[in-house]
């Protein structure tokens, strides 16, 4: 199929594309980028008029909960791409479940889905999975999800292994011990509200002993859900000294913090907890930076999940359909050009996963796009998000940007 998508907004932050152009895609790969190649006539044409055209998002974290349901949630949130951890029931340690899933998920013809390989057999933290058979399943990168490994040296173990055979760690950083019966931020409004804190600590230490190790070894790092400013310049200094991390935002800490509890508001629960003013604002200047991207971080949940005290409840919220216009309600705050609020949407994550494939309207890539409208007034309720989880703190916010068609592979996956 060859596809013309006239008149629209081109903006590619790879290629540092922001103008009026043409895009044209044959057989599902990006062909040209201006106008009209003189040996190139479309079969179909897409009138982009009013629309940014950018490469589809790539969102780093998000649970697939109903794979159906919430696949269809990206695209109409213009994800073509979506990593998922491999902390579900049962967990992605064995290559045959993750053959089932990344079939599942390419039968249904939605985003595209990145599973991570369980670290260790059944999440346990102590034995070695088979790393190389999840990888030739299709496992992009192997994490713990929100489990942890407790035996340090079986963590060494761990990243040496993977180092040999060139494959990324992704981790949490959150010290079990100092984080365990923890609901919240230790400040004032968790004192406030007698709520055991979670320190900012629980995250330093554990950034320190992976930064430690990955210095060690020579494995290629991914920290996940980086929440405080102390961890951020963690991050930002080991990366200046050469050590091969990278990390990702929540999109939700970018714009709330502890003060948005309110009083015990269980749609604010989070894991890393929301936290300070000053911890929030130096998130979204490391993201601006580029120490950092962004990703939903979606955790798709029943009410009964939410219907329970705050300590009980479970924590996370539906992000896929906010991953956009929260990021753009920041780049505005921010005062960036579109091009740089898109980055941590796009090309770094594709980066981050090796893809030179994604994340780019570059000659040969992947056609995936996400066309929206960036300044759609619309607000987040039970009957505006396609997601089957409704649980947002953003439940009706107005927000402004609105994704209107996704195509992956060439192919329209999502119109609105």
């Amino acid at each position: 199929m060859k596809i013309a998508i006239q008149n629209g907004r081109v903006v590619d932050p790879k290629n540092q594309i922001d103008q009026r152009a043409d895009v044209f895609i044959a057989d599902g790969k990006i062909v040209h980028v201006g106008t009209q190649p003189a040996d190139f006539h479309a079969e179909q044409n897409i009138d982009a008029t009013g629309l940014v055209v950018a490469p589809g998002l790539i969102d780093l974290c998000a649970r697939p909960g109903h794979l159906a349901t919430e696949l269809q949630a990206a695209v109409a949130g213009g994800i073509s791409t979506l990593v998922c951890p491999p902390d579900l029931d049962p967990p992605l340690d064995e290559p045959e479940l993750v053959e089932r899933l990344v079939q599942e998920a390419a039968d249904l013809g939605l985003a595209r889905l990145l599973p991570l390989g369980a670290i260790t057999r059944n999440l346990d933290g102590e034995r070695l999975a088979e790393m190389a058979g999840l990888a030739a399943a299709g496992c992009v990168a192997f994490s713990q999800g929100k489990r942890p490994v407790l035996d340090t040296q079986a963590l060494l173990h761990a990243f040496e292994y993977a180092a040999t055979f060139g494959f990324a760690i992704w981790m949490q950083p959150q010290d079990f011990y100092l984080s365990r019966n923890g609901f919240a931020h230790d400040g004032e409004v968790a004192s406030r509200l007698g709520l055991t804190g979670i320190p900012v600590s629980a995250e330093t230490v554990a950034i320190a002993t992976f930064l430690t190790l990955a210095a060690d070894t020579g494995v290629r790092l991914h920290l996940r859900r980086i929440s405080s400013a102390a961890g951020m310049r963690m991050v930002a200094k080991a990366q200046a000294e050469g050590v091969a991390v990278t990390c990702d935002i929540g999109i939700h800490h970018l714009h709330l913090c502890e003060q948005d509890i309110g009083f015990f508001d269980t749609l604010a629960r989070f894991d890393p907890p929301l936290r300070s003013v000053t911890d929030r604002d130096a998130l979204r200047q490391g993201v601006a930076q580029g120490v950092a991207v962004l990703c939903s971080d979606h955790t798709p949940l029943s009410h009964d999940d939410k219907l329970l005290p705050f300590g009980e409840a479970k924590p996370g919220a539906t992000g896929l359909e906010l991953l956009l216009p929260l990021a753009l309600q920041w780049g505005r705050e921010a005062r960036l050009p579109l091009l740089d609020t898109l980055a941590p949407l796009t090309a770094a994550p594709a980066a981050i996963l090796g893809r030179d494939d994604l994340g780019s309207l570059s000659a040969g890539a992947c056609a995936d796009l996400c066309l929206f409208a960036p300044d759609e007034p619309w607000q987040a309720s039970a009957q505006t998000l396609t997601s089957a989880s409704k649980h947002t703190p953003f439940l009706g916010r107005e927000l402004a940007g609105k994704a209107k068609i996704t195509l992956v592979g060439g192919r329209e996956s999502g119109k609105k």
